[in-house]
């Protein structure tokens, strides 16, 4: 799915559930359903809904459907990733530049971690180690570690970052790149950018099979590109 300006931020995601694809959300409209695995913490599930317009974060608890009291962020929240133990929940402020780190226990946000220009797609490791977060106005990849929520060096990518996934080994993290045409692979072990993957016009979504062996880029022109 592309995101027009009127639905960019409008996701949501859930601690407590095996995790999720946006693909495979199970939310409807402008929200969007990620959710976090491992069964912790245990029910009741919590959804973190994110609303660009209110530059905040509203926990719903989805046996009740019952919404919390919202937990302040940046502006224009985009994407939100949770951590697979479950603990932090990750939110991009696109027009904050910065990333929002939310307890899952306390539903409190940390200081704001600062990264590149206009923060937009946001992915975690498997374990969990590390957020990478796409700064679409600035063409790089900000990688943060969670241990500390400390930025590292921006990595340079392909023009206007818009989604990334990472391996299910952890290994590589892949970048589209909606302006280049591209697609950026980024090992996770040094944080290097390789050789930009040409792919269709205007990619704008990727998934990666449960295997790891191919990843599937969504392109504008109505094409899917395969990267084995």
């Amino acid at each position: 799915m592309m995101l027009t300006p009127a639905t960019r931020g409008m996701r949501a995601a859930c601690s407590g559930a095996v995790a999720v694809s946006l693909a495979l959300s199970a939310a409807t409209g402008p929200a969007q359903a990620a959710a976090a695995p491992g069964g912790w913490p245990p029910r009741p599930v919590t959804a973190y809904v994110v609303d660009a317009n209110g530059a905040a974060v509203t926990p719903v608890n989805t046996v009740t459907n019952t919404a919390g009291p919202q937990i302040p962020v940046g502006m224009t929240p985009d994407d939100i990733a949770i951590t697979p133990n479950g603990k932090t929940a990750y939110v991009s402020n696109f027009s904050s530049d910065t990333v929002s780190a939310i307890s899952i226990e306390s539903d409190r946000t940390s200081r704001p971690i600062p990264v590149g220009f206009n923060p937009d797609a946001i992915a975690i490791t498997p374990n969990g180690r590390t957020v990478y977060v796409a700064n679409t106005d600035a063409d790089t990849v900000t990688p943060i570690k969670t241990a500390n929520n400390t930025p590292g060096l921006p990595i340079q990518v392909g023009g206007n970052p818009y989604d990334i996934a990472i391996t299910p080994n952890g290994k590589t993290a892949y970048v589209v790149n909606e302006q280049s045409d591209t697609v950026t692979p980024i090992s996770t072990s040094d944080n290097v950018a390789g050789t930009p993957i040409p792919v269709g016009y205007f990619p704008t979504q990727i998934a990666i099979t449960p295997d790891g062996t191919t990843a599937y880029v969504v392109n504008g022109d109505g094409t899917l590109t395969p990267i084995d």
